[in-house]
């Protein structure tokens, strides 16, 4: 279709939006409610553009181009029109920007700023407020929403979980679980996307920021810090770095000077997490093949919160199929306040520790009743990215100007393979890294140790090895086609699990995790986050893996001297008790 932009002739394929056809040419046309890669609902009508020849103003985010099409994007005409639906959102808007959250980061307000507007021109009502602070890890404010609808988008077709609606029509219109009820009354997954996707500040990650000050600020009080894989690929951009800079190195020297008595690195435990996950597939392998025993298989990955609450909720019949290991954070928090409290003399009651997630399932993961191993909680306190980030700017850190520091030790070394966990497809390959050079003496096939069939993008991944030249202890392997599946966003997860229902244990092993792109898309990563900001993450997270000389969990020295000194093997008594936990059907909530 040959069509004018602006005066600008543009060449775009049928079936292209006028919203896509002016990106190609570099012209942005503002938008609400628009979500890459789903269909538009054209529910904000701040996209307005002027197209020659029609009868009224048309959706640019709807709109399809054709042959001929004149467009005008910032007409008299266009603009005053985006000006005033911009002003109406703000007369309705309840939220009071000096003291919200999203500050800076609010669409809303940058909308209104950068058209212009220093007053609200409409006087009208407001909606009822309702504050749902229901859940460990989401708050919802009613009068703060703008109906864009991101979050049902999100929710219903990306996640496939359904929990966010919009019921009533016009000024009535809210947004949230059926029948107005709170997230904790619904199987809510505590995912965080629609906080993500969210453009004003109507959903957030419940703030943990001012329990983690007082924890610092007592004396009696030994905080460590622990810090997710995925951070270190996506925490520069809230201080102005381009997406996927590593800022491993500056990210350690802000926690110190936060304040924190030891600064560590949840990788650790994602080695750990291998050693034992490995252990429990090889295990059930064993079990399967030679011992010709009913099993549970495939063995699903369990390091990721939301897609555990989602099997709860919707899938239970896979429960037994779900890896016992705890997540890395709960891991981390279950040796930080046993192993590490011993070294430094130290009672569990005495050690608060703190995680870094790129995920705010994670606050919800740290309360459930299962995750005290030490006797108390195994997490005390989960920050986001982004809340991590506000604390860096409220004492006054000059993050750029900040040095590469490392981690402390014992718990602040890692490997390569620990920090691919933040990639969709990473705990696989981080698995399969250590499996198959258990079972064959020697390093996974492939460019670099990588298992190209599991990364990237798309929803659903499968990929499989044939096994052969085992050692004596695994020789029941010999010949086996290894079988394994990835998928990410639990709607791609659902899609996953229908197949296996229908099909049988078609796979060995099968990672899920919760959100787009892995743990560098989480819901508590800095906005917005497309697929373009997702592959510059990975990419960050791949050169992290590869900059390591260690690349294998089972070559880490800091957590083999933890097992000689501590755990004593993988899956044995000590590390059943610290590292394990079982799940619950939910589907009666």
């Amino acid at each position: 279709m040959n069509i004018t932009i602006n005066k600008q002739p543009v060449e775009v394929a049928e079936g292209t939006t006028v919203l896509e056809a002016a990106r190609q040419i570099g012209v942005e046309i503002p938008t609400l409610c628009n979500m890459e890669k789903r269909e538009a609902i054209g529910a904000c009508r701040v996209c307005l553009v002027e197209v020659e020849k029609a009868k009224t103003l048309q959706a640019a985010c709807s709109t399809p181009v054709t042959d001929g099409m004149i467009v005008h994007t910032h007409s008299t005409k266009a603009r005053a029109a985006r000006r005033q639906v911009v002003e109406l959102l703000l007369s309705e808007h309840g939220g009071d920007c000096p003291t919200c959250t999203r500050g800076d980061d609010c669409e809303l307000r940058s909308l209104a700023m950068h058209m212009g507007i220093d007053t609200v021109a409409f006087k009208g009502g407001k909606p009822k407020p309702h504050m749902d602070a229901s859940t460990p890890a989401l708050v919802r404010d009613n009068s703060k929403c703008i109906k864009c609808r991101r979050c049902v988008t999100v929710c219903g077709e990306v996640q496939g979980v359904g929990a966010l609606h919009p019921q009533g029509r016009g000024f009535e219109t809210v947004v949230g679980p059926a029948f107005t009820r709170d997230l904790d009354s619904v199987a809510c997954v505590q995912c965080g996307q629609c906080a993500a996707i969210c453009p004003v500040g109507a959903i957030v990650e419940k703030d943990s920021i001012p329990d983690v000050w007082k924890a610092l600020e007592d004396p009696n009080i030994h905080v460590v810090v622990q810090t997710a894989p995925a951070i270190r690929a996506a925490l520069g951009e809230c201080f102005g770095y381009e997406p996927g800079t590593r800022v491993t190195g500056k990210m350690a020297a802000a926690l110190r000077r936060l304040g924190f008595d030891a600064v560590f690195d949840t990788n650790f435990a994602a080695d750990l997490t291998i050693m034992e996950e490995g252990t429990e597939l090889l295990t059930r392998l064993k079990r399967a093949i030679a011992g010709g025993e009913k099993v549970a298989l495939p063995l699903f990955t369990s390091c990721s919160p939301g897609w555990i609450n989602f099997a709860e909720f919707y899938y239970p019949q896979f429960l037994p199929n779900i890896s016992t290991c705890k997540s890395p954070q709960q891991m981390f928090g279950a040796v930080a306040k046993t192993y590490y409290a011993q070294k430094i003399g130290k009672s569990p009651e005495e050690i608060a520790v703190v995680s870094v997630m790129p995920c705010t399932a994670k606050k919800y993961e740290a309360h459930r009743p299962e995750m005290t191993a030490s006797g108390v909680p195994d997490v005390d306190y989960v920050l986001t990215t982004r809340e991590l980030a506000r604390m860096i700017k409220e004492a006054g850190i000059d993050f750029r100007s900040l040095p590469d520091e490392d981690m402390d030790a014992p718990l602040g070394l890692s490997s390569g393979a620990a920090d691919i966990f933040a990639n969709t497809g990473g705990v696989m390959e981080a698995a399969l890294r250590t499996a198959v050079e258990i079972v064959t003496g020697r390093p996974l096939p492939g460019e670099n140790l990588h298992v190209k069939d599991v990364a990237g993008l798309e929803g659903v991944k499968e990929a499989s090895l044939k096994i052969t030249g085992i050692l004596t202890d695994w020789a029941f392997l010999e010949g086996v086609e290894l079988k394994v599946a990835v998928a990410h966003g639990l709607g791609n997860a659902r899609r996953l699990l229908e197949h296996i229902k229908a099909n049988g244990p078609v796979y060995h092993f099968v990672e899920i995790m919760t959100c787009p792109g892995g743990c560098i898309g989480g819901g508590g990563q800095p906005r917005f986050t497309d697929d373009t900001v997702r592959l510059k993450r990975i990419s960050a997270i791949y050169k992290e893996d590869e900059s390591k000389k260690i690349r294998k969990s089972h070559e880490n020295p800091d957590v083999m001297q933890l097992y000689r000194d501590f755990l004593g093997k993988p899956l044995g008594k000590i590390s059943h008790k610290l590292l394990h936990t079982s799940y619950n059907n939910k589907t009666k909530l």
